[in-house]
Parts: C-alpha cells; sequence; structure tokens
C-alpha cells in the first residue's frame, strides 16, 4: 500500500512538471479544473479502499458470530453512508472550484 501511495504521488508530480505547455498557462495548473480533478480522484480512491475494509471486518464479524449479524449490517451501512458522504463533499468543493 505505501508503495502504490509513493507512485501515484510521483505521478502527481510528474503530471504537474511536464503539463506546462511552453509557458503560456504555467501557472494555471493547480487553478480550477486539474485541481477538481485530482482531488475527486484521490477522493474516490480513497473512498474505494475504506468502502472496501469495511465491508471486509463486517463480512469477518458476522461469520465469527452470525447471531450479531443484524447489528454489524447496520453499522456497516451506516459507515459506508458516511464514507460516502466524505466523497460528495469533495465533488461540492470540486465544483466550487471550478
Amino acid at each position: 500500500m505505501k508503495k502504490f501511495f509513493t507512485t501515484a504521488f510521483l505521478f502527481t508530480l510528474a503530471v504537474a512538471a511536464f503539463a506546462a505547455d511552453g509557458g503560456n498557462n504555467t501557472g494555471d495548473l493547480f487553478k480550477g479544473q486539474f485541481l477538481a480533478h485530482l482531488s475527486l480522484a484521490i477522493a474516490a480512491a480513497g473512498c474505494g479502499l475504506a468502502q472496501g475494509k469495511a465491508v471486509v471486518a463486517a463480512c469477518e464479524g458476522i461469520a465469527r458470530n452470525p447471531q450479531a449479524a443484524g447489528n454489524i449490517r447496520t453499522t456497516m451501512i451506516i459507515g459506508l453512508a458516511l464514507i460516502e458522504a466524505l466523497v460528495i463533499y469533495v465533488l461540492v468543493a470540486a465544483f466550487a472550484l471550478h
């Protein structure tokens, strides 16, 4: 996982370094659309990872204690909704930047 985030960070820096077209739009790189798309991509990736971990933990909990399946399922659904809400906040912020 650490290698993935390191690679993603270095890729982002490479895009930022080489995306400017000869000095015409050098100062406009981190304004508006690029920053909005980048933040939304990072939020969506984090959301996917977090939701996957939550579902795996809920399945393991239900497998170990089947009688608590209802409580675990309810807690998992509330947690998934809160995780998804964070991506929606980033989407609203991206629209505000654009």
